[in-house]
């Protein structure tokens, strides 16, 4: 009997989803377990599994489509089986009318209302020339659109297609259907001009990143500040870049600050923890997060337990995350369990920085540039390698002390790597 693959919720606030790429082929002889898809989700693209085995009878979300969860997107079964696509069709539109009923009954509810700021915060703050847009139709005749576009149309009796979309590649919108349903005409095309204005649409990961970075610049931080001594550091990370020559991975000094931040969260769990309502919990091992700049947005993979790896381990655990990362093939649980965050801009000569907090993250520490500069040393001037480190905090969490206890361990051991074994 054919088995129908419904699109999964594989985390958390997840409503849909879009299929980037089919990984099997209608005809196709699948395995349960084996990958069978991937899908982009506000946090990652990630390969989906496929949860029967049997012959992919049919495919009914394309690639590039959008699907909510729960919708049927494939049809596993027996070679020779027939898919009937008019059923298909009717239990999406069963599915979608039942998500419908479920949203006007928990229309007060905070879901229903962070879906709503969801599409305000899409609203444009002003536009003074369009270009006339149509909605983008699939191959299969349907109208891109958003799914409370969707649920808005069929509640007031609109046509999708007769809709202009604003979205992303004429994507409908709810402002679109708004707008059509209160009868105000269209954005007029504009008339041509010298140059336009380029609108650039946000990934789905821009889009969390601006979201959790919103959340956490209203969470009450204080920072610290030390400038370290890099000459031993430097030392040794030379040193060990010379015993890892044959593993082709070399150990930068990002490598060796994690190793040292995590030496230091040892000692102040209070900075190695998560901040929750019910309370705030402290975590036993320094699974240390760090942030990656990437075109689509930032993203932040964690190597667990770097209180236990050497320094060689956290590099070769570094450079496969980031090579996966570059590469679109991070899964999802490599961005979560992280406990504290290292921000790195050193590479690109900034000299220091404040770096924003990754709730619910209490502390994040932010890494400047290794720098020849002026000191003072017993009464002279000298010049040294320096680095400088800020460190923020969640004030809620972390008192002042425990922070700068946190920055003296981490300068202490920078400045003389020794203690930290």
């Amino acid at each position: 009997m054919a088995t129908e693959i419904k699109l999964p919720r594989l985390g958390q606030g997840m409503e849909s989803g879009t299929i980037v790429k089919w990984l099997k082929s209608e005809g196709d002889a699948v395995e349960k377990g084996e990958p069978l898809y991937e899908l982009d989700t506000d946090k990652v693209t990630q390969e989906v599994e496929a949860d029967a085995s049997g012959v992919l009878l049919k495919i009914a979300v394309g690639e590039g489509n959008e699907a909510e969860v729960g919708k049927t997107i494939a049809v596993i079964g027996e070679a020779g089986e027939k898919v009937e696509a008019k059923k298909l069709e009717e239990k999406a539109e069963e599915s979608k009318a039942a998500k419908v009923e479920e949203d006007e009954q928990e229309e007060g509810s905070p879901g229903a209302a962070r879906e709503a700021e969801r599409e305000r915060g899409r609203e444009p703050a002003h536009i003074t020339e369009v270009t006339e847009i149509r909605p983008a139709a699939h191959a299969d005749g349907r109208v891109k659109a958003s799914p409370l576009a969707r649920r808005i149309a069929r509640e007031r009796g609109l046509d999708l297609a007769q809709i202009r979309g604003t979205g992303p590649e004429g994507r409908v919108v709810a402002e679109d259907v708004e707008r059509a349903a209160t009868g105000a005409p269209a954005a007029p095309a504009a008339a041509p001009v010298a140059a336009e204005v380029e609108v650039k649409p946000l990934s789905s990961i821009q889009k969390t990143v601006a979201r959790r970075m919103t959340e956490a610049w209203q969470i009450p931080v204080f920072q610290l500040f030390v400038s370290a001594d890099m000459t031993r550091a430097l030392e040794i990370r030379r040193r060990l870049v010379e015993l890892s020559a044959d593993s082709g991975v070399k150990p930068t000094i990002s490598d060796l600050l994690t190793k040292v931040c995590a030496a230091a969260l040892m000692g102040q769990r209070e900075l190695n923890a998560l901040w929750t309502e019910a309370g705030i919990e402290l975590h036993p091992n320094a699974n240390v997060g760090l942030a990656v700049a990437l075109p689509e947005g930032l993203i932040v993979p964690v190597i667990r337990q770097c209180e236990r790896l050497s320094v060689a381990e956290i590099a070769t655990a570094r450079a496969d995350l980031v090579e996966r990362a570059r590469a679109g093939k991070l899964r999802r649980e490599d961005l979560e369990g992280g406990t504290f965050t290292i921000s790195n801009l050193g590479m690109f000569g900034v000299e220091r920085f404040t770096a924003v907090l990754n709730p619910p993250q209490v502390a994040i520490l932010a890494v400047g540039a290794v720098q020849e500069k002026p000191v003072a040393r017993d009464g002279e001037i000298v010049v040294r390698t320096m680095m400088d480190l800020m460190l923020t905090c969640d004030h809620r969490a972390v008192n002042g002390a425990a922070g700068a206890g946190f920055l003296q361990a981490v300068q202490s051991i920078l400045e003389e790597p020794g203690l930290a074994l």
